[in-house]
């Protein structure tokens, strides 16, 4: 469909991250597809929805955690901070997906918009704390001691 692979979720899953794993594939919000999971186990034949899940837990393979985002927010933290990113490399924390319909997954403009402004602030801290350091006499003087 979209070129993508679709996975088991199973750090966002209820039982098997199978319905996690569809909402991700098709961009839509989790809980609307364990209703609609749910809906079909009731209105349709239960089961062959029981069936079709387990068989999807099989079929599915398990999200690598190297895809997953929280993995990159982890790192970012763990490290303080401090370390440097190559800027010439996007990573799926620096995209910002907004949902337009309540069924759409990503975040609500208000929540995107302050996701953005602390991400501003977090980087104008840094960049005055490297600037300080630049501009001070400790600076100067291991860059002297450096050429010796």
């Amino acid at each position: 469909m979209n070129g993508k692979t679709i996975y088991r979720d199973s750090n966002h899953g209820r039982i098997a991250g199978v319905c996690a794993g569809i909402a991700e594939y098709f961009g839509l919000e989790v809980w609307l597809v364990r209703i609609l999971t749910v809906t079909a186990f009731f209105l349709l034949a239960g089961p062959f929805v029981i069936v079709s899940y387990i068989a999807c837990w099989f079929i599915f393979d398990k999200k690598p955690s190297n895809m997953s985002v929280m993995d990159t927010e982890q790192t970012v933290a763990a490290s303080g901070g401090k370390g440097w990113r190559n800027s010439g490399a996007t990573s799926q924390q620096d995209k910002v997906e907004l949902k337009t319909r309540v069924w759409q997954a990503g975040e609500p403009p208000r929540q995107a918009f302050h996701d953005i402004t602390n991400r501003f602030q977090f980087i104008e801290t840094r960049l005055r704390k490297m600037e300080t350091y630049v501009t001070s006499r400790e600076f100067q003087l291991n860059r002297e001691i450096s050429r010796l």
